[in-house]
């Protein structure tokens, strides 16, 4: 993949002064780290939708799954106006390419979960979605979304950034070999990646593509694509890796040495305890697939997903 993942993201987030009192929420993970691997799209709902900066501040009022927008100090009600340029927008939207979006947290309009809905009494319920939000996962279910605050979270952080790049490579795929040979060979390089995700779906799956030749190609990328997105969606727990680990260390059953196989049985007991990082037994058996050359664990993205320098896989 040689040109940048292309991911929407709140402008706030970027540095952009944009926000109602005229600052911003500069996130430098994601501006600095995450964006040397992408090309950000920025979309400031209020600011486009023509509200101007500085505004008056605005909050979801009523029902939390219809609410309006309306102005805190005087409840001028702008819902319509921006559910019309959310309607427009996620159109416009369709052909930049997206593989993801990352949304700003508790905003009315682009919060993704548990935004402040206010009812009549002046309580507020923490159970609404941004209208731009709601509006552009509507548009696209399937695309990977997360909110900044989310994605604070070591494993939350790397199932998303593991879902872009997958979304990435199956972008790849519909336009360079929309075939069923094609899919078969995409399965096959991401059988691993699902297993750490659903051992279910990478089942299903595969009954899918094996049976491929029985069905129409559009239906079957459809069902596929589908499928394959829900079960990334399932985060990938350190059972779920250990299981994956011990399923690759019996490739090298006959070129290990006992001091080998007990080292690597080591480190991965130790991660499925909580005392090691997952980098450690991978590093251990990416060693072992170049040193006595594994082709087809070489070819598994579940053993590369994203650029190491991102040390998604450092956490504890």
């Amino acid at each position: 993949m040689s040109d940048k993942i292309r991911l929407g993201i709140s402008t706030c987030l970027l540095g952009e002064p944009v926000r109602y009192d005229g600052q911003h929420k500069l996130d430098r993970y994601l501006r600095d780290t995450l964006g040397m691997y992408v090309e950000f799209v920025p979309v400031c709902p209020e600011v486009e939708a023509g509200f101007g900066v500085p505004r008056p501040a605005m909050r979801l009022e009523g029902l939390p799954e219809s609410p309006r927008l309306v102005t805190v100090n005087d409840g001028v009600d702008h819902t319509e106006r921006m559910l019309e340029w959310c309607r427009r927008r996620v159109r416009e939207l369709a052909g930049e390419g997206l593989c993801g979006f990352i949304f700003k947290s508790k905003s009315p309009s682009s919060g993704m979960e548990r935004v402040k809905v206010y009812h009549p009494s002046g309580m507020p319920s923490h159970t609404g979605v941004g209208l731009f939000a709601r509006a552009f996962m509507d548009h696209f279910p399937l695309l990977p979304v997360e909110e900044e605050g989310r994605l604070h979270d070591p494993e939350l952080r790397e199932n998303f950034v593991e879902r872009i790049f997958v979304m990435r490579r199956w972008r790849d795929l519909q336009e360079n070999r929309r075939t069923l040979g094609g899919l078969v060979a995409f399965h096959t390089a991401h059988k691993l990646l699902l297993m750490s995700h659903s051992v279910e779906s990478y089942r299903a799956l595969g009954r899918l593509v094996a049976r491929g030749s029985e069905r129409p190609l559009d239906e079957l990328f459809a069902e596929y694509e589908a499928g394959f997105l829900k079960a990334l969606k399932l985060i990938a727990t350190r059972p779920k890796h250990t299981n994956v680990l011990q399923h690759v260390m019996g490739y090298f059953k006959k070129q290990l040495s006992a001091d080998e196989k007990a080292e690597l049985l080591e480190w991965i007991e130790a991660y499925h305890g909580g005392t090691a990082t997952l980098a450690i037994p991978m590093t251990l058996l990416n060693h072992y697939v170049r040193k006595y050359g594994e082709e087809y664990l070489a070819g598994q993205v579940y053993l590369h997903p994203h650029p190491v320098e991102l040390q998604l896989r450092n956490h504890a």
